[in-house]
């Protein structure tokens, strides 16, 4: 051992703490920065209450289904989006539509010469029985008149009455157009929301066909093809390989919905129509999704558009 070597020895016995901590303060920072930026594997914050490192799974399978997750809920946002929209036009069309109504003004009573006296005339005369007319004079040919003139003015009013009628009914029929607009757009928002509150956290099902998604087991059972013979506890599967007939335990989070050839069976293990048997009709590779008709249940014969592959499975 060299000089230099005892030397460090010596200082180190004198003072063991202030080297040790030295050390551990190096180890750690250099630690997290291999970790952070060299490999990419975690994500790693020094926090109160300790370290947190978290795994990043860089699996391509799992980036795939990561990236159709995200596309799918961009899809949902931007169709919510358009709705909104579409709203926010009909409202505004209707507004522009509608005149506004005058409000009447009210004023204070004014008097154009306080010091007149208010007075009242009683015609006592007038309170007297009336005497009739035995003749047919100018008084006659003057009711006659007023009568003609009453009757052509009241044609004329109901003229305008119908004129405004046919106008009114006009302005009925939009805002009745406008309203069953909204009440479909209402409805489909609440068969959405509908959709969105069935689903569950758990999908696994027994007597379905399933793919191993995890390197955990090796490369003996990845990617393999299995079917879940028993569930337990929800999220965990007693699976049979297909092609070896190894039985394993695994959770759900390694397994993965199989997808078969059009007009093959399957089983919707989430949404609306979970535990319902279905035909596949066929699927969109662009939406990531599949038409499907129920094959039974009280639903059976309804052909269902835009089925995400994760929530259905072929059957065993």
């Amino acid at each position: 051992m060299s000089e230099s070597h005892q030397r460090q020895l010596l200082l180190a016995s004198e003072n063991p703490n202030q080297f040790m901590s030295y050390f551990s303060e190096e180890f750690k920072s250099d630690f997290l920065e291999l970790l952070r930026r060299r490999f990419g594997y975690c994500k790693v914050d020094e926090t109160p209450k300790g370290w947190y490192i978290q795994y990043i799974d860089r699996d391509p399978e799992t980036i795939r289904r990561q990236e159709e997750l995200e596309r799918k809920k961009k899809q949902d946002m931007d169709d919510e989006e358009r709705s909104a929209k579409f709203i926010e036009e009909q409202v505004r069309r209707g507004r522009e539509g509608k005149e506004p109504e005058e409000e009447p003004v009210y004023t204070e009573l004014k008097r154009a010469n306080e010091d007149e006296k208010v007075a009242f005339n009683l015609d006592i005369a007038s309170a007297g029985p009336s005497k009739t007319s035995t003749t047919l004079g100018p008084s006659a040919l003057k009711a006659a008149a007023s009568a003609k003139r009453k009757e052509s003015s009241h044609s004329g009013d109901s003229k305008d009455k119908k004129k405004k009628s046919a106008l009114d009914e006009i302005m009925e029929a939009c805002s009745s157009l406008i309203f069953l607009i909204l009440a479909i757009f209402v409805l489909t928002l609440m068969e959405e929301q509908k959709k969105k509150s069935v689903r569950s956290d758990n999908w696994i099902q027994a007597n379905i066909v399933v793919k191993v998604i995890t390197k955990k087991l090796g490369e003996k059972y990845y990617k393999k093809k299995a079917i879940i013979r028993e569930v337990q506890d929800k999220y965990t599967a007693v699976v049979k390989m297909i092609d070896s007939g190894d039985k394993l335990k695994l959770d759900q989070s390694h397994l993965e919905t199989v997808i078969p050839a059009p007009g093959k069976r399957v089983l919707i293990v989430n949404g609306q129509y979970k535990d319902t048997e279905a035909i596949l009709e066929g699927i969109n590779e662009h939406k990531f999704s599949a038409t499907l008709t129920l094959d039974s249940g009280r639903m059976k014969g309804k052909t269902v558009e835009g089925v995400a592959y994760e929530d259905f499975s072929k059957l065993a």
